[in-house]
């Protein structure tokens, strides 16, 4: 089968498409013909050599945390899918999407959502499971909360909107001024370009701040939490003084495959509830070029690898 492996660390030119054996089928798991896999930041930063957890692993490597595919087996005591059957999932740290066939645990994947094809369903799994679990598993977002969502039109942004509105939740998110108009689309009832105001001088006694964003932008959100706040990190542990800014919690967090959260996130797209939005689909052979837009241009919503066709 084919795979598009880093043999080393570095710029987008590392990764290649190689003839790889096929992957050995656990007796969970089932053997996924992979349709689409979606591009996500901790790939280039993985690839490039900045993503410290990534730095150990063996090479040559398989990038790729979402796939969305057919199943072609199932091991011997995994019953819930059979052959045919399409699903998506996040996968774990041991194998990557950009591959023909991944095999995957039964338990972390979830029927493919009926209204997507594979590109757009392929697009949902990290990004989904991020904002869900940095909003409701971690951030504990209740009805009527104040949310400040940080990164909105990136691929988790975009859905960790719909996801908090979807909650009841006043949403605001700071974007670059040519997003403003999709992200109130979206549902978020103050939008703010990051470039033109400080968003500290427009929002204030917010309840939940979901960070995707880092940097300097961490800690100047501590002063528009309300007291008992919490802000929720997907790009690591946050610090902050607890004396200047007390009743705060601040905490990091990464996303970690579940098969029924994904189910959930299945069922609120087949209903109209939750859009997930796919900027761009390359055919895997064209990775690299995927990887450069990626990493060096203004991404809205998500970038998808086109790995196999539709089976008749």
């Amino acid at each position: 089968m084919k795979a598009a492996r880093m043999h080393e660390f570095g710029g987008p030119e590392v990764l290649v498409v190689d003839d790889v054996t096929m992957p050995e089928l656990g007796p969970d798991e089932v053997l996924v013909r992979v349709m689409a896999a979606s591009i996500n930041p901790v790939d280039y930063k993985i690839r490039s050599g900045a993503f410290k957890a990534g730095a150990s692993t063996p090479l040559p490597l398989v990038l790729g945390r979402d796939v969305a595919g057919v199943v072609e087996r199932r091991g011997r005591d995994a019953a819930r899918f059979a052959p045919g059957d399409e699903v998506f999932a996040l996968l774990d740290r041991s194998r990557g999407g950009y591959a023909e066939y991944v095999t995957i645990a039964e338990s972390i994947c979830a029927p493919k959502p009926r209204t997507l094809d594979f590109a757009q369903a392929a697009g949902v799994p990290l990004a989904g499971i991020t904002a869900w679990q940095g909003l409701f598993d971690h951030g504990r977002l209740r009805p009527g909360e104040r949310v400040l969502i940080h990164g909105g039109a990136g691929g988790v942004g975009h859905l960790a909107i719909q996801l908090a509105k979807h909650r009841q939740a006043w949403v605001a998110t700071t974007v670059s001024g040519d997003d403003l108009d999709f992200v109130t689309s979206l549902g978020a009832d103050l939008p703010i370009d990051y470039r033109v105001q400080p968003f500290e001088e427009l929002v204030q006694n917010v309840d939940l701040v979901l960070d995707l964003v880092g940097g300097d932008t961490t800690e100047r959100s501590l002063a528009v939490l309300r007291h008992g706040g919490r802000l929720v990190s997907s790009i690591g542990t946050p610090t902050h003084d607890e004396a200047l800014h007390p009743g705060i919690e601040a905490l990091g967090y990464m996303a970690q495959p579940n098969g029924s959260e994904l189910d959930e996130l299945s069922h609120l797209i087949d209903t109209g509830q939750l859009r997930p939005f796919v900027l761009a689909t390359y055919p895997l052979g064209e990775v690299r070029a995927a990887h450069d837009r990626a990493e060096h241009q203004h991404t809205r919503g998500k970038i998808v690898l086109s790995v196999a066709s539709p089976p008749n």
